[in-house]
Protein backbone atom coordinates (compact mmCIF):
# COMPACT_ATOMS: atom_id res chain seq x y z
CA UNK A 1 0.00 0.00 0.00
CA UNK A 2 1.33 3.49 -0.93
CA UNK A 3 0.39 5.98 1.65
CA UNK A 4 0.83 9.45 -0.28
CA UNK A 5 0.41 11.19 2.56
CA UNK A 6 -2.58 13.81 0.27
CA UNK A 7 -5.18 15.33 2.58
CA UNK A 8 -8.62 16.48 0.91
CA UNK A 9 -11.44 18.22 2.60
CA UNK A 10 -13.57 15.67 0.44
CA UNK A 11 -12.99 12.59 -1.61
CA UNK A 12 -16.13 12.24 -4.05
CA UNK A 13 -15.97 8.75 -4.74
CA UNK A 14 -17.81 8.22 -7.93
CA UNK A 15 -17.76 10.68 -11.27
CA UNK A 16 -20.97 10.34 -12.48
CA UNK A 17 -23.91 13.43 -12.76
CA UNK A 18 -24.25 13.14 -8.60
CA UNK A 19 -20.57 13.15 -8.23
CA UNK A 20 -19.44 16.11 -10.09
CA UNK A 21 -21.91 18.14 -9.11
CA UNK A 22 -20.59 17.64 -5.75
CA UNK A 23 -17.14 18.34 -6.89
CA UNK A 24 -18.07 21.23 -8.44
CA UNK A 25 -19.92 22.93 -5.58
CA UNK A 26 -17.23 22.26 -3.21
CA UNK A 27 -14.52 23.20 -5.12
CA UNK A 28 -15.91 26.68 -6.18
CA UNK A 29 -16.54 26.60 -1.64
CA UNK A 30 -13.05 26.50 -2.22
CA UNK A 31 -12.54 23.09 -0.64
CA UNK A 32 -10.07 20.67 -1.68
CA UNK A 33 -11.45 18.08 -3.64
CA UNK A 34 -10.49 14.44 -5.40
CA UNK A 35 -12.64 12.85 -7.50
CA UNK A 36 -12.12 8.71 -7.59
CA UNK A 37 -14.23 8.05 -11.01
CA UNK A 38 -14.13 3.91 -11.97
CA UNK A 39 -15.63 5.33 -15.38
CA UNK A 40 -18.61 2.83 -15.32
CA UNK A 41 -21.65 5.09 -15.37
CA UNK A 42 -24.39 2.99 -15.57
CA UNK A 43 -25.97 5.21 -18.18
CA UNK A 44 -23.39 4.09 -20.65
CA UNK A 45 -25.27 2.23 -23.11
CA UNK A 46 -27.87 4.91 -23.68
CA UNK A 47 -27.12 7.36 -26.64
CA UNK A 48 -29.07 10.50 -25.45
CA UNK A 49 -30.53 11.44 -22.25
CA UNK A 50 -33.88 12.78 -21.48
CA UNK A 51 -35.37 15.00 -19.16
CA UNK A 52 -32.20 17.76 -17.87
CA UNK A 53 -33.24 20.96 -18.99
CA UNK A 54 -31.42 22.56 -20.92
CA UNK A 55 -29.27 19.43 -21.71
CA UNK A 56 -32.61 17.87 -23.68
CA UNK A 57 -31.02 14.63 -25.70
CA UNK A 58 -27.45 15.66 -24.64
CA UNK A 59 -25.22 12.22 -24.92
CA UNK A 60 -24.33 10.65 -21.18
CA UNK A 61 -20.70 11.14 -22.21
CA UNK A 62 -20.87 14.48 -22.88
CA UNK A 63 -22.67 15.73 -20.05
CA UNK A 64 -19.82 13.78 -18.20
CA UNK A 65 -16.86 15.74 -20.03
CA UNK A 66 -18.55 18.96 -19.53
CA UNK A 67 -18.95 18.22 -15.56
CA UNK A 68 -14.92 17.42 -15.66
CA UNK A 69 -13.89 20.29 -17.04
CA UNK A 70 -16.12 22.45 -15.22
CA UNK A 71 -15.09 21.00 -11.51
CA UNK A 72 -11.17 21.00 -12.67
CA UNK A 73 -11.66 24.56 -13.42
CA UNK A 74 -12.01 25.55 -10.29
CA UNK A 75 -9.40 23.34 -8.61
CA UNK A 76 -11.41 19.81 -8.23
CA UNK A 77 -8.88 16.97 -9.15
CA UNK A 78 -10.09 14.02 -10.99
CA UNK A 79 -8.45 10.63 -11.61
CA UNK A 80 -9.49 7.38 -13.04
CA UNK A 81 -9.91 4.52 -10.90
CA UNK A 82 -11.42 2.44 -8.57
CA UNK A 83 -11.58 2.48 -4.48
CA UNK A 84 -11.63 -0.90 -3.18
CA UNK A 85 -11.39 0.42 0.94
CA UNK A 86 -12.97 3.20 2.98
CA UNK A 87 -12.31 3.21 6.58
CA UNK A 88 -11.73 5.40 9.57
CA UNK A 89 -8.71 6.97 11.24
CA UNK A 90 -8.13 6.76 14.50
CA UNK A 91 -7.75 11.27 14.81
CA UNK A 92 -11.06 12.04 12.66
CA UNK A 93 -11.28 11.53 9.06
CA UNK A 94 -11.25 8.18 6.67
CA UNK A 95 -8.48 6.88 4.32
CA UNK A 96 -9.71 6.18 1.21
CA UNK A 97 -8.16 3.12 -0.42
CA UNK A 98 -7.62 2.64 -4.62
CA UNK A 99 -7.65 -0.53 -6.38
CA UNK A 100 -3.44 0.17 -6.82
CA UNK A 101 -2.71 0.22 -3.41
CA UNK A 102 -2.57 3.54 -3.18
CA UNK A 103 -4.39 5.84 0.06
CA UNK A 104 -5.44 9.27 0.26
CA UNK A 105 -7.11 10.64 3.05
CA UNK A 106 -10.46 13.02 3.23
CA UNK A 107 -12.14 14.70 5.86
CA UNK A 108 -15.14 14.24 4.32
CA UNK A 109 -16.92 11.13 1.50
CA UNK A 110 -19.20 11.73 -0.92
CA UNK A 111 -20.32 8.29 -2.38
CA UNK A 112 -21.78 8.31 -5.69
CA UNK A 113 -21.30 5.16 -6.85
CA UNK A 114 -24.63 4.72 -8.16
CA UNK A 115 -26.51 1.09 -8.87
CA UNK A 116 -25.88 -1.73 -11.15
CA UNK A 117 -28.78 -3.01 -13.23
CA UNK A 118 -29.21 -6.63 -13.00
CA UNK A 119 -30.93 -8.18 -16.11
CA UNK A 120 -33.27 -11.03 -16.54
CA UNK A 121 -30.83 -13.86 -18.53
CA UNK A 122 -32.70 -13.52 -22.30
CA UNK A 123 -30.73 -14.15 -25.22
CA UNK A 124 -30.05 -11.38 -27.26
CA UNK A 125 -31.26 -8.97 -23.89
CA UNK A 126 -28.00 -7.24 -22.24
CA UNK A 127 -26.63 -6.67 -25.82
CA UNK A 128 -29.83 -4.25 -26.65
CA UNK A 129 -29.76 -2.55 -23.12
CA UNK A 130 -30.37 1.05 -23.03
CA UNK A 131 -31.10 0.98 -27.14
CA UNK A 132 -34.30 -0.94 -27.90
CA UNK A 133 -34.65 -3.15 -24.65
CA UNK A 134 -35.88 -0.27 -21.88
CA UNK A 135 -37.58 0.06 -18.54
CA UNK A 136 -38.12 3.76 -18.13
CA UNK A 137 -40.86 5.39 -20.30
CA UNK A 138 -39.78 8.88 -19.07
CA UNK A 139 -36.30 8.24 -20.50
CA UNK A 140 -37.46 6.20 -23.78
CA UNK A 141 -41.07 6.50 -23.90
CA UNK A 142 -41.03 9.25 -26.45
CA UNK A 143 -38.16 7.50 -28.82
CA UNK A 144 -40.17 4.84 -29.06
CA UNK A 145 -43.99 6.38 -29.34
CA UNK A 146 -46.39 5.19 -31.57
CA UNK A 147 -44.49 1.68 -31.99
CA UNK A 148 -45.03 -1.82 -31.30
CA UNK A 149 -43.82 -1.94 -27.82
CA UNK A 150 -43.60 -6.06 -25.03
CA UNK A 151 -43.59 -5.75 -21.87
CA UNK A 152 -41.93 -8.62 -19.71
CA UNK A 153 -43.79 -9.63 -16.81
CA UNK A 154 -40.77 -10.05 -14.07
CA UNK A 155 -42.94 -8.87 -10.88
CA UNK A 156 -46.22 -7.87 -9.67
CA UNK A 157 -45.58 -4.50 -11.06
CA UNK A 158 -46.08 -6.15 -14.20
CA UNK A 159 -49.29 -4.55 -15.03
CA UNK A 160 -48.50 -1.29 -13.77
CA UNK A 161 -45.53 -1.33 -16.35
CA UNK A 162 -47.89 -2.04 -19.12
CA UNK A 163 -50.81 0.82 -18.61
CA UNK A 164 -48.08 3.06 -17.83
CA UNK A 165 -46.52 2.14 -21.01
CA UNK A 166 -49.76 2.67 -23.03
CA UNK A 167 -49.16 6.51 -22.42
CA UNK A 168 -46.59 6.40 -24.97
CA UNK A 169 -48.24 3.84 -27.65
CA UNK A 170 -51.32 2.21 -28.51
CA UNK A 171 -49.87 -1.07 -29.72
CA UNK A 172 -48.27 -2.76 -26.05
CA UNK A 173 -48.39 -6.15 -25.79
CA UNK A 174 -47.97 -7.62 -22.00
CA UNK A 175 -45.74 -11.16 -21.77
CA UNK A 176 -46.50 -12.82 -18.75
CA UNK A 177 -43.51 -14.84 -19.12
CA UNK A 178 -44.21 -17.69 -16.42
CA UNK A 179 -45.65 -15.30 -13.75
CA UNK A 180 -48.68 -15.62 -11.62
CA UNK A 181 -52.16 -15.51 -13.27
CA UNK A 182 -53.65 -11.85 -12.89
CA UNK A 183 -56.76 -10.89 -11.63
CA UNK A 184 -59.68 -9.93 -12.86
CA UNK A 185 -60.06 -6.42 -12.35
CA UNK A 186 -56.02 -6.29 -14.22
CA UNK A 187 -57.42 -8.20 -16.80
CA UNK A 188 -60.47 -5.52 -16.95
CA UNK A 189 -57.87 -2.78 -16.75
CA UNK A 190 -55.72 -4.19 -19.33
CA UNK A 191 -58.61 -4.78 -21.94
CA UNK A 192 -60.26 -1.22 -21.35
CA UNK A 193 -56.39 -0.01 -22.69
CA UNK A 194 -56.09 -2.62 -25.62
CA UNK A 195 -53.16 -4.22 -24.25
CA UNK A 196 -53.12 -7.46 -25.04
CA UNK A 197 -51.73 -10.71 -22.88
CA UNK A 198 -49.17 -13.11 -24.09
CA UNK A 199 -49.29 -16.58 -21.93
CA UNK A 200 -45.83 -18.73 -22.72
CA UNK A 201 -42.49 -17.98 -21.56
CA UNK A 202 -40.05 -15.99 -23.77
CA UNK A 203 -37.11 -17.50 -24.75
CA UNK A 204 -34.98 -15.04 -27.07
CA UNK A 205 -35.41 -11.38 -29.04
CA UNK A 206 -35.26 -11.30 -33.22
CA UNK A 207 -33.06 -8.96 -33.93
CA UNK A 208 -32.36 -7.50 -37.45
CA UNK A 209 -30.42 -4.89 -39.02
CA UNK A 210 -29.21 -4.20 -35.22
CA UNK A 211 -33.03 -3.44 -34.57
CA UNK A 212 -35.24 -5.86 -32.31
CA UNK A 213 -38.19 -7.16 -34.65
CA UNK A 214 -39.60 -9.62 -32.45
CA UNK A 215 -40.03 -11.30 -29.42
CA UNK A 216 -39.56 -15.10 -29.46
CA UNK A 217 -41.91 -17.48 -27.55
CA UNK A 218 -40.47 -20.98 -26.20
CA UNK A 219 -43.12 -23.03 -28.78
CA UNK A 220 -41.23 -21.07 -31.47
CA UNK A 221 -43.98 -18.30 -32.26
CA UNK A 222 -42.58 -14.86 -32.80
CA UNK A 223 -44.79 -11.83 -31.59
CA UNK A 224 -43.34 -9.20 -33.75
CA UNK A 225 -42.13 -5.89 -31.33
CA UNK A 226 -39.76 -3.11 -32.17
CA UNK A 227 -38.78 -2.20 -28.03
CA UNK A 228 -39.03 -4.55 -24.77
CA UNK A 229 -39.61 -3.44 -21.38
CA UNK A 230 -37.72 -4.99 -18.82
CA UNK A 231 -37.75 -4.24 -14.97
CA UNK A 232 -34.24 -4.74 -13.67
CA UNK A 233 -33.14 -5.28 -9.82
CA UNK A 234 -31.42 -2.27 -8.99
CA UNK A 235 -28.44 -3.31 -7.09
CA UNK A 236 -26.39 0.01 -4.78
CA UNK A 237 -22.95 -0.61 -5.82
CA UNK A 238 -22.31 -0.63 -1.72
CA UNK A 239 -19.14 -2.56 -1.03
CA UNK A 240 -16.79 0.21 -0.15
CA UNK A 241 -19.20 1.83 2.05
CA UNK A 242 -19.92 -1.99 3.89
CA UNK A 243 -16.83 -1.40 5.13
CA UNK A 244 -17.51 1.74 7.22
CA UNK A 245 -20.33 -0.27 8.89
CA UNK A 246 -23.32 1.08 6.03
CA UNK A 247 -25.31 -1.69 4.92
CA UNK A 248 -28.04 -1.33 1.77
CA UNK A 249 -32.05 -1.33 2.59
CA UNK A 250 -34.15 -3.21 0.52
CA UNK A 251 -36.28 -1.03 -1.58
CA UNK A 252 -40.64 -2.82 -2.49
CA UNK A 253 -43.16 -1.89 -4.54
CA UNK A 254 -46.38 -3.89 -2.94
CA UNK A 255 -44.48 -6.90 -1.58
CA UNK A 256 -41.81 -7.32 -4.55
CA UNK A 257 -38.13 -6.09 -4.08
CA UNK A 258 -36.53 -4.32 -6.88
CA UNK A 259 -33.54 -3.36 -5.34
CA UNK A 260 -30.97 -2.14 -2.71
CA UNK A 261 -29.98 1.27 -1.49
CA UNK A 262 -27.93 3.43 1.09
CA UNK A 263 -30.47 5.05 3.37
CA UNK A 264 -29.77 8.62 3.95
CA UNK A 265 -31.67 11.85 5.32
CA UNK A 266 -32.52 14.48 2.56
CA UNK A 267 -29.41 16.10 2.04
CA UNK A 268 -27.69 12.66 1.56
CA UNK A 269 -26.00 12.31 5.49
CA UNK A 270 -25.69 8.68 6.05
CA UNK A 271 -25.56 7.11 9.85
CA UNK A 272 -21.90 7.48 10.24
CA UNK A 273 -20.82 10.80 10.55
CA UNK A 274 -18.98 12.45 8.02
CA UNK A 275 -20.43 10.02 4.77
CA UNK A 276 -22.88 11.25 2.70
CA UNK A 277 -24.51 9.61 -0.54
CA UNK A 278 -26.22 11.15 -3.31
CA UNK A 279 -27.78 9.77 -6.79
CA UNK A 280 -29.01 6.49 -7.38
CA UNK A 281 -26.89 4.81 -4.66
CA UNK A 282 -29.43 6.72 -2.09
CA UNK A 283 -32.57 7.07 -4.52
CA UNK A 284 -33.39 4.24 -7.06
CA UNK A 285 -36.02 6.56 -9.16
CA UNK A 286 -32.92 9.46 -9.69
CA UNK A 287 -32.86 10.83 -13.32
CA UNK A 288 -29.98 12.67 -14.25
CA UNK A 289 -31.41 15.74 -13.34
CA UNK A 290 -32.38 14.86 -9.97
CA UNK A 291 -29.12 12.83 -9.51
CA UNK A 292 -27.26 16.27 -10.45
CA UNK A 293 -29.34 18.46 -7.71
CA UNK A 294 -28.73 15.89 -5.07
CA UNK A 295 -24.93 15.92 -5.42
CA UNK A 296 -24.97 19.65 -5.21
CA UNK A 297 -27.83 19.43 -1.64
CA UNK A 298 -25.19 17.01 0.10
CA UNK A 299 -21.81 19.53 -0.82
CA UNK A 300 -23.38 22.55 0.66
CA UNK A 301 -24.85 19.97 3.74
CA UNK A 302 -20.68 18.62 3.70
CA UNK A 303 -19.46 22.29 3.18
CA UNK A 304 -21.76 23.88 6.27
CA UNK A 305 -20.34 20.51 8.26
CA UNK A 306 -16.93 21.67 7.53
CA UNK A 307 -17.05 25.46 8.65
CA UNK A 308 -18.56 24.25 12.07
CA UNK A 309 -15.51 21.95 12.04
CA UNK A 310 -13.26 24.52 11.07
CA UNK A 311 -15.23 26.93 13.27
CA UNK A 312 -14.51 24.69 16.10
CA UNK A 313 -10.58 24.31 15.72
CA UNK A 314 -10.15 27.53 15.36
CA UNK A 315 -11.67 28.38 18.74
CA UNK A 316 -10.09 25.96 20.14
CA UNK A 317 -6.79 27.31 18.83
CA UNK A 318 -7.74 30.87 20.13
CA UNK A 319 -8.26 29.58 23.72
CA UNK A 320 -5.17 26.87 23.74
CA UNK A 321 -2.79 30.54 24.20
CA UNK A 322 -4.88 32.18 26.17
CA UNK A 323 -5.42 29.81 28.86
CA UNK A 324 -1.45 29.11 28.91
CA UNK A 325 -0.74 32.62 29.10
CA UNK A 326 -3.43 33.19 31.62
CA UNK A 327 -1.94 30.49 33.85
CA UNK A 328 1.24 31.99 33.59
CA UNK A 329 0.01 35.27 35.27
CA UNK A 330 -1.75 33.86 38.11
CA UNK A 331 1.22 31.28 38.91
CA UNK A 332 3.35 34.71 38.38
CA UNK A 333 0.63 36.05 40.67
CA UNK A 334 0.76 33.51 43.31
CA UNK A 335 4.66 33.46 43.73
CA UNK A 336 4.97 37.23 44.20
CA UNK A 337 2.17 36.70 46.76
CA UNK A 338 4.15 34.16 48.46
CA UNK A 339 7.29 36.28 48.46
CA UNK A 340 5.58 39.07 49.46
CA UNK A 341 4.45 37.23 52.40
CA UNK A 342 8.09 35.41 53.13
CA UNK A 343 9.08 39.52 53.70
CA UNK A 344 7.09 40.38 55.94
CA UNK A 345 6.89 37.48 58.12
CA UNK A 346 11.56 38.22 57.85
CA UNK A 347 10.81 41.58 58.93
Amino acid sequence: MRETNQRYDVVVIGGGAAGLSGALALARARRSVLVIDAGSPRNAPASHMHNYLGREGTPPSELLAIGRAEAADYGAEIVRGEVVKAGKLPGGGFRVVREDGSTVHARRLLVTTGIVDELPQLEGLAERWGRDVLHCPYCHGWEVRDRPVGVLALSPMAVHQALLWRQWTDDVVLFRHGQADFGDEEYEQLAARGISVVDGEVTALEVADDRITGVQLSGGTVIPREALVVQPRFTARSAVLEGLGLVPTEMTMGDHVIGTYIAADPAGATDVPGVWVAGNVANLMEQVVGAAAAGLKAASMINMDLVTDDTRRAVDARRTPFSADAERRVTERVLGDRRHGLQETTR
